[in-house]
């Protein structure tokens, strides 16, 4: 058995070394280059615009408020991405990146989400245009419909947009039960454990503590009832907690930065020295350190921000928004959000924390990616520190794992349906148990890999669309900023298209 585990470990390094490797990075960067520059770089031209429409608006009712039964709203939407995106990666994830690429990853990991904020804009605007509803009445959309639905309306192209389709569906369906599953549930009781019963002795049931078994069943329990009362139910408990965790978690990391004052200055010099090659790591070649600052910095933010991979796409059009420009700009939010605030709060911490030396990019002996952070906040807050890391884990792991949940069923609804979405849900719900008992970080590592496949035809469909990208975003820009008199882009069906023009209408009525 252990030589079958060794060579499934094996082909999948391969995998991951091809998924996660130097192609994935470009083509990411790439992809997001190109949509920056297709419309005229809308992260900085349009900043007060979008902004306006997204975080500058959340006191708006219309932003909160959902009649459609099939929806949730634009906040919601945004609340549920950010409960999938914000997790782990957000920690220990920054952490690793700086163990090991050094200081100089967290610029790599800026550029990678600066440029990944119009990838997520592309990927929801092109959800919105292309999403439909399922037989329940609920709003279906995700990188499977705009690969069969938009890259198959190409000549010659039917066939390919409909395989590319449903490889991102089973990749998505297969990375939600490990990466937004097991992996999460996993760290999770394995922070707690190490937060609040290092010193307990608790029995064994089937050679797993006991401690372990009853970790499991309460998330699986508490994670069946969110999950089973389908996305509306998700989406309401997001709405609060998301808000709440990422708010505490960036006021414990400021009060972390102004016990270190004194160290701000060194810190971000050693992150742009660090950045372009200036200086190496632990005394190795400068050319290597660069490669793994930049490797490391884009990685940690993609899994991060999950820009590219196509996930958020999919609750994003569950939203109430008529215009699909509109819940792009909440895309770009989104990532902003998490990988500009949470993931910087993150470096910030680690790097004033002193376990980094600033001038050789060393990580002080004792100390790992997985404890870094912990030990960061327990130098000034005591054990209290470590509490506090070990629930925003909880809240940052547990939110993962809805948001996920809600892909997978999506993934799955499109290969077999709502009734297999359904079965789906309970099968998810189940394995939570075995995420809290799991002893092999095999099952992670596949998972990683399926994660980093998602983006490959989600890509494609992407790159494959822009000339769709360019005219939504300059119908939008024409008519909402411009105010010229132009028919309004809604969606690809005509049906869908009168329907959400008729709704235009009334909100500018309303207005």
């Amino acid at each position: 058995m252990e030589n079958v585990l060794s060579k499934v470990a094996e082909v999948n390094d391969v995998i991951n070394g091809f998924a996660w490797g130097w192609f994935a990075i470009f083509m990411l960067l790439g992809t997001g280059l190109i949509c920056t520059v297709i419309t005229k770089c809308f992260q900085i031209s349009h900043l007060k615009h979008w902004w306006s429409q997204t975080i500058a608006s959340v006191f708006k009712k219309d932003t909160h408020h959902n009649k459609d039964k099939g929806a949730v709203s634009q906040f919601q939407a945004l609340c549920t991405a950010l409960a999938a995106t914000i997790g782990t990666g957000n920690i220990a994830g920054v952490a690793a990146a700086i163990c090991i690429g050094g200081p100089g990853a967290v610029v790599w990991m800026w550029i990678a989400a600066f440029l990944g904020m119009m990838t997520n804009y592309s990927e929801n605007i092109l959800g919105i245009y292309f999403r439909r509803k399922n037989t329940e009445k609920e709003w279906s959309g995700g990188a499977m419909y705009y690969l069969k639905d938009g890259l198959g309306s190409y000549k010659g192209c039917k066939g390919i947009g409909k395989v590319l389709a449903i490889i991102f569906a089973i990749f998505a369906a297969l990375a939600s039960f490990g990466i937004g599953n097991l992996g999460q549930i996993n760290k999770i009781t394995l922070n707690i454990e190490s937060a609040f019963f290092t010193n307990v002795k608790a029995p064994d049931f089937l050679g797993i503590s006991s401690v372990n078994w009853i970790i499991g069943v309460v998330l699986m329990l508490v994670g069946g009832f969110i999950i089973l009362g389908g996305l509306q139910r998700i989406a309401a408990f997001a709405e609060r907690i998301v808000p709440f965790m990422a708010v505490v978690y960036v006021i414990g990391a400021i009060i972390v930065m102004i016990v270190h004052y004194n160290k701000i200055g060194a810190m971000f010099a050693a992150i742009f020295k660090f950045a372009f090659g200036a200086k190496a790591l632990a005394g190795g070649i400068a050319g290597e350190a660069l490669k793994l600052a930049i490797k490391n910095g884009c990685k940690r933010g993609i899994f991060s921000n999950e820009a590219g991979l196509g996930s958020s796409v999919m609750v994003h059009s569950n939203s109430n928004v008529v215009e699909p420009v509109k819940q792009g700009m909440w895309g770009i939010f989104e990532v902003f959000a998490d990988t500009m605030i949470v993931c910087t709060m993150t470096a910030i911490v680690v790097l004033s924390s002193g376990f980094i030396d600033l001038e050789t990019g060393v990580v002080a002996e004792g100390v790992s990616d997985a404890t870094l952070v912990a030990k960061a906040f327990g130098n000034v807050f005591g054990i209290g520190g470590e509490w506090f890391i070990a629930i925003a884990v909880l809240l940052f792991a547990f939110t993962t794992v809805l948001g996920w949940s809600h892909y997978g069923s999506k993934a799955i609804e499109y290969l077999f349906g709502v009734t297999g979405a359904k079965i789906y849900k309970v099968i998810f719900v189940v394995m939570m148990v075995c995420g809290a008992i799991m002893t092999s970080s095999l099952a992670w590592d596949i998972s990683d890999t399926f994660n980093g496949l998602m983006m490959i035809p989600n890509l494609i469909g992407v790159l494959s669309l822009t000339p769709l990208v360019i005219k939504l975003t300059n119908n939008y820009v024409d008519r909402n900023i411009k105010k010229k008199d132009v028919k309004p882009m809604l969606s690809v069906f005509p049906e869908i298209e009168a329907e959400m023009e008729e709704k235009l209408k009334n909100e500018q009525e309303a207005e």
